[in-house]
């Protein structure tokens, strides 16, 4: 099995001299996955199980749709919502989205916070790192934020101190010291082996995280793309996502 995991930035330039080319038989057995961070520890779980030439470029989905709406050579594109792929649907740039899991959205803090919940981010010593807006983690933030009073709201949103382009950055900070709290998912609290304790949200404050996955129009793939979306959705690739802590999506 041939495996490599590219970086945003890499990915593109690599795949663009790739398409103009080399070998087509070669080039049809690759299959190229844009996926958000979050899905980073169970796509590579997943890609060391498999037989395919799997190339995975990880970030924030909001930069992976840019990226195809550039021409990136891209088969699969799986983002942490659903809006985003079903605008690139709209656009006609993939095929129909279907959602595959979901996740939940937590408060992380390093373990042994003294940080119990959203009413210490209003403290003045408490550092707050979130997603910047149009990345999913970051909106799912600003939503949770919206539904507290604002004098709240503008507090805390007062406290931050960094916006993130993805979520794993968001982890990255919290781990290093650099930040005393930040939104994230649930999965990327677990994948962090205890570095970081997640603090749920009350529920009239969750949001709803789906998680939407399509093939792109022009996939050099399409066979190997489809494959690939079904195991996100009832494959092993659903089942590895379940057991990093990943949900069911809803009227699963």
């Amino acid at each position: 099995m041939r495996r490599r995991i590219a970086t945003d930035a890499a990915l593109v330039v690599a795949l663009m001299a790739q398409a103009c080319g080399g070998d087509d038989d070669d080039a049809r057995e690759e299959l190229v996955v844009s996926a958000a961070s979050s899905l980073t520890e169970p796509l590579e779980a997943y890609g060391e199980t498999t037989d395919a030439d799997e190339k995975f470029s990880f970030a924030g989905a909001d930069e992976l749709a840019a990226q195809i709406r550039r021409g990136a050579p891209v088969d699969v594109f799986a983002s942490a919502n659903t809006s985003l792929p079903d605008a690139l649907f709209d656009e006609g740039l993939v095929e129909k989205p279907e959602v595959f899991i979901s996740n939940q959205l937590v408060l992380a803090v390093p373990a042994g916070s003294d940080v119990v919940g959203l009413g210490g981010l209003e403290r003045e010593d408490v550092d707050l790192v979130i997603g910047a807006e149009g990345v999913p983690v970051g909106d799912y933030t600003r939503e949770v934020l919206g539904k507290l009073p604002e004098d709240a709201s503008d507090v805390i949103l007062g406290q931050v101190r960094s916006e993130e382009p993805d979520v794993k950055s968001i982890v990255g900070k919290l781990v290093a010291g650099a930040a005393d709290a930040g939104f994230v998912y649930a999965s990327d609290v677990d994948a962090t082996n205890g570095d970081l304790v997640a603090i749920e949200l009350p529920s009239s404050l969750e949001p709803v995280v789906t998680y939407g996955a399509a093939e792109v129009a022009d996939a050099e793939n399409p066979e190997g793309a489809q494959g690939f979306i079904d195991s996100l959705v009832r494959g092993e690739a659903h089942e590895l996502l379940l057991e990093a802590e990943f949900l069911e999506p809803e009227g699963e």
